[in-house]
């Protein structure tokens, strides 16, 4: 895993991630796209990701460059997320995003939700 050295407040996006991401926005065609990272109540342990391609600004965003992948996070989701690695996985086990956040102090049994 490679780790980008830039952050959205906190928010690390290794190399994987971004290039998936990249990837990703050029097979919809589309430049004014960006990847937003969100915490939203839900699961059963509380709290669970939402990553998903956004186009609107929000008051508050903090936005932040990776290798020309553009990450926003509201205000509200930020201090949930200081310290979190997005990465991207692939392997026969296992495809998708994978985040590993310091702050979550446990789980739900099927991955989908933390506290």
């Amino acid at each position: 895993m490679t780790v980008q050295s830039e952050t959205t407040d906190g928010i690390i996006l290794t190399d994987e991630a971004s290039g998936k991401v990249r990837a990703l926005l050029e097979q919809e065609g589309r430049d004014d796209l960006r990847l937003r990272v969100a915490v939203q109540p839900g699961g059963c342990s509380g709290l669970r990701y939402q990553l998903y391609f956004d186009e609107r600004e929000l008051d508050g965003d903090i936005v932040s460059d990776f290798g020309g992948v553009q990450v926003v996070t509201d205000r509200m989701s930020s201090p949930y997320l200081v310290g979190a690695t997005i990465d991207f996985v692939d392997t026969i086990e296992k495809q998708g995003f994978t985040i590993d956040n310091p702050n979550a102090t446990g789980s739900c049994a099927c991955g989908d939700s933390f506290n």
